[in-house]
C-alpha cells in the first residue's frame, strides 16, 4: 500500500510528535508499505512566530499537489494542522480521497499562552479542520472523551510506544550532582510550564534536558539548575536513567512519550493529574499524580524503580504501528 504522510512536524525538530511519526514510517516500511513523507524541508519555509525552531511551509499547495498526484497514495494521513496539513486536506477534498488526521498537539492551549486568544476560537477552527476526516486519531481515552465533549467526531484510539532496549535502567553516575536528582526532559517552551518544576523546593538537584525558546530566560532565572541542552540517542537515554525522579509539569500534553521513556529507565514520575499523565502513569506504582507537584516529586522518590520498568514494557511501538495502520482510511475501503 502507498501511504502519504503530510506533516508540518518533522526532523530536525525533536519532540514526541516527530518521534512518533518517525516510528510509524519505519514500522510501516517494515510491514511492506511504501511511505512518502511530505515535510517542510521540501518547501520554502519561514520560522514560526515565537518558535523559530519550527519551520512553516510557504504556499505549498501547488507543489504538494504535484507530489501527491505522482505518488497516487492509497491512504493519506495528516498529523498536524499547519500549512502542509491544510494543503494536504484540500488535495484530498478536491479529489474525493479519504484521509485521516490526528490530534497530537493542544494548539488551543499553546495559542492562548502565546497570544491570549480564547481556546474556544481555536477549537472551532480545529473542528472545521478535522471534520471531513474519516478518522481523527487520539492517544488516550481521556483525550478522546474531552474532544467528544467539544464536538469532535469519528475519533479513533492510537497509542504510543517506547524503545525498551534503548531506554532502560543504567548506572546513576552519568550526572555528577547532589542526590536526589529531579529531572525534566522535553521542549523548553512556555506551554511546558517548566517554571512550576524549577520553582519547587526539593532536596538534592534539578536538571533540564532539552532546548527551546524559553531556555535563555529560565537559565538566567535559575542558575542553580543543571541545563544540559539537547540530547539524542544513547546519550539521552543515559542521562535520563541517571535521574531519581522525572518531574513532568506540563498541563497541555496529549500523551507525553517522555513519561514512558522515564519509566522504562526505572525512573518514577511526578506530574499533575491531567490528560496525558492520568492515562500513562500508574498512580502510586510508577508515579505520583498530585496538584501539589512538590509533594508528588517527594513521594515518587519512594516508589520501586523495578515496577516502573515492568509497567513500561507494556508499551510497544509495534502495537502502535498496528493501530495506526488499522485506523487509516484506504481508498476503496474507508
Amino acid at each position: 500500500m502507498r501511504i502519504a504522510l503530510v506533516t508540518d512536524a518533522w526532523h530536525p525538530q525533536t519532540n514526541g510528535v516527530v518521534t512518533t511519526l518517525t516510528r510509524m514510517t519505519e514500522g510501516l516500511a517494515a510491514r511492506g508499505h511504501e511511505v512518502l513523507v511530505v515535510h517542510p524541508g521540501l518547501f520554502t519555509s519561514i520560522p514560526c512566530p515565537t518558535y523559530p525552531e519550527i519551520r512553516l511551509s510557504v504556499l505549498p499547495g501547488r507543489r504538494l499537489g504535484r507530489m501527491l498526484d505522482h505518488f497516487d497514495p492509497d491512504a493519506v494521513h495528516i498529523p498536524a494542522e499547519g500549512p502542509l496539513g491544510l494543503a494536504g486536506r484540500n488535495w484530498c477534498l478536491r479529489r474525493g480521497r479519504p484521509f485521516t488526521t490526528a490530534y497530537m498537539t493542544r494548539f488551543p492551549d499553546y495559542v492562548r499562552l502565546r497570544t491570549g486568544l480564547p481556546p474556544g476560537v481555536t477549537y472551532r477552527l480545529l473542528r472545521w479542520f478535522h471534520g471531513p476526516a474519516a478518522r481523527t486519531m487520539v492517544s488516550t481515552p481521556t483525550l478522546k472523551s474531552e474532544l467528544e465533549g467539544l464536538g469532535f467526531a469519528n475519533l479513533a484510539f492510537w497509542g504510543r510506544g517506547v524503545d525498551t532496549d534503548l531506554f532502560k535502567p543504567r548506572p546513576k553516575d552519568r550526572i555528577a550532582a547532589p542526590r536526589p536528582l529531579a529531572m525534566y526532559l522535553g521542549r523548553v517552551a512556555v506551554e511546558k510550564n517548566i517554571g512550576a518544576f524549577l520553582d519547587l523546593d526539593l532536596p538534592g538537584s534539578k536538571a533540564v534536558i532539552g532546548d527551546g525558546p524559553a531556555l535563555g530566560k529560565l537559565k538566567a532565572r535559575h542558575p542553580e539548575v543543571l541545563f544540559l541542552g539537547r540530547k539524542t540517542g544513547l546519550d539521552l537515554a543515559e542521562h535520563l536513567a541517571a535521574a531519581d525522579v522525572f518531574v513532568f509539569p506540563s498541563r497541555t500534553d496529549t500523551f507525553g512519550i517522555v513519561l514512558i521513556e522515564a519509566m522504562a529507565c526505572g525512573v518514577p514520575v511526578a506530574a499533575y493529574p491531567v490528560a496525558g499523565p492520568v492515562d500513562v502513569v500508574r498512580h502510586g506504582t510508577t508515579g505520583i499524580l498530585d496538584q501539589d507537584l512538590g509533594r508528588a516529586a517527594r513521594q515518587a522518590l519512594e516508589l520501586d524503580p523495578a515496577a516502573c520498568r515492568e509497567y513500561a514494557l507494556g508499551f510497544s511501538w509495534e502495537k502502535s504501528v498496528q493501530q495506526f495502520e488499522a485506523n487509516l482510511a484506504v481508498r476503496g475501503r474507508t
